[in-house]
């Protein structure tokens, strides 16, 4: 296999951070796309109430993601710290240690979902209308979670080993297979919303699998480790896995603030339009994968050199390539609202019929909305940022404060102060008081660092 010349303590910064964000960006877009085709496939080809009922499953998605993040961060800045040291075998028990935990949870949470699967469709904010629709797809789709999860982690270590676009092969081969299969199961074999999970379920066993065969046979320097099973190295695995979970908590909180994103709004817009509401939201939920996946890729492509760099004490070079990502953020960011704005009834009508309900409210709401996304990007970078150094209790501050608490509190004052735009400002109110927070906290911690010099 070929390999990627990466040295992270002295190639220029512009050049190494491009030569892994352009392949790690087209993985993660392509990640993206996975959940969009289920999106437009069964909103076109099954209906509004099955787009609305994949929705009130996503932020289970969110969660198994956000797992992944957990361990593969964690793993991924222990492992580079290690690696600049000089200590190849503990960062290989590092990654090891951090696939068996999470694969062990991982399978804890499918069996509690699947003997509680009518308790946790209601608990996802489901209606009795659309409980047999969100059950058919929660069925078909959960057990392939763990597939998902092993993915996640393993693009981590396969660009830390020195393979991004490998890491990038990983996310769009099953990206391609999906929508292949999206479109064959749900038209010309008419298998429904179960097509569109099975398609989705299939392509996320080819990303794992491509992981894994990766780690057994073709990796450079990282690679598993067989571990012990004494006393002694069961409690190191407990000791290395809890230090891993502090660093990696904030970038699951950030897949657990989209899962409370899209939890809260689905109660709040089912309360306020109902099912058409939903379905309506629904796109916006399908539309902001894109901007999070832009954004972590910048944030996981600037992480290796930063924690590689603040592992040596190169401070100078850190610096420099947390300012490019948030250059890179912020155009980013730009480029995504005035695609949102420009193109909104177009983007809509990938998903809903143009005419229906849902698309007129779609139309009318989205445009503000996508008014979040350059602090949405800039927060994401921002916080991973933190995570590298392994500042990890404020990363994790933030991100709570970001996703759990802001989210939540922005959906319920604001509906009913501005009606049916407060539904849809919510977010960005919530964005835009976190980047504000960020901005005072950043420029504090400096000026408490020049004053003790």
């Amino acid at each position: 296999m070929q390999r990627d010349r990466i040295d992270f303590g002295s190639m220029d910064i512009p050049v190494l951070f491009r030569k892994i964000f352009f392949p790690t960006l087209l993985g993660m877009v392509c990640m993206a796309c996975i959940t969009i085709a289920d999106g437009i496939f069964v909103g076109r080809g099954v209906g509004s109430d099955a787009l609305a009922a994949v929705n009130i499953v996503a932020p289970l998605f969110m969660v198994t993601t956000g797992v992944g993040l957990l361990f593969g961060v964690g793993a991924s800045v222990v492992a580079s710290v290690h690696l600049s040291q000089g200590r190849v075998k503990a960062a290989n028990i590092n990654i090891t240690q951090a696939l068996l935990v999470s694969l062990l949870l991982m399978a804890m949470s499918m069996t509690l979902i699947f003997i509680f699967n009518k308790q946790t469709a209601y608990l996802l904010g489901s209606s009795g209308q659309l409980l047999p629709l969100v059950l058919e797809y929660m069925d078909w789709i959960v057990p392939f979670f763990i597939f998902s999860m092993l993915a996640n982690i393993g693009m981590f270590i396969i660009r830390l080993d020195g393979s991004p676009k490998f890491a990038m092969l990983c996310n769009v081969v099953p990206a391609l297979l999906n929508v292949v299969l999206d479109y064959v199961f749900v038209f010309p074999m008419q298998m429904g919303l179960m097509g569109a999970a099975l398609a989705t379920a299939l392509a996320q066993v080819a990303g794992g699998v491509m992981v894994l065969g990766y780690l057994l046979g073709y990796s450079k320097t990282l690679r598993l480790y067989k571990l012990k099973m004494s006393i002694k190295s069961l409690l190191l695995t407990c000791r290395n896995t809890g230090y891993m979970v502090r660093l990696g908590a904030s970038a699951m909180l950030g897949e657990l603030a989209i899962a409370c994103m899209m939890l809260v709004g689905n109660y709040a817009f089912i309360r306020v339009l109902h099912e058409d509401g939903v379905a309506a939201y629904s796109v916006a939920c399908y539309c902001l994968p894109i901007v999070f996946m832009i954004a972590n890729a910048i944030a996981q492509s600037a992480q290796p050199i930063i924690s590689y760099n603040y592992g040596t004490g190169d401070a100078a070079r850190v610096h420099t390539t947390f300012r490019l990502s948030l250059k890179t953020a912020f155009v980013s960011g730009l480029l995504a609202f005035a695609v949102m704005y420009v193109l909104c009834p177009y983007i809509v009508a990938m998903f809903l019929e143009p005419g229906c309900r849902a698309y007129e409210i779609a139309t009318g709401g989205i445009p503000y909305f996508a008014a979040g996304f350059v602090c949405f990007a800039l927060n994401i970078v921002w916080i991973g940022y933190y995570q590298s150094i392994e500042l990890a209790r404020k990363a994790m501050f933030f991100m709570t404060l970001r996703g759990i608490v802001g989210m939540t509190a922005c959906f319920l004052i604001l509906p009913p102060l501005l009606g049916e735009k407060g539904l849809w400002l919510a977010v960005p109110c919530a964005e835009l008081l976190i980047f504000i927070l960020l901005t005072a906290d950043y420029q504090l911690r400096h000026k408490v660092r020049h004053a003790v010099r």
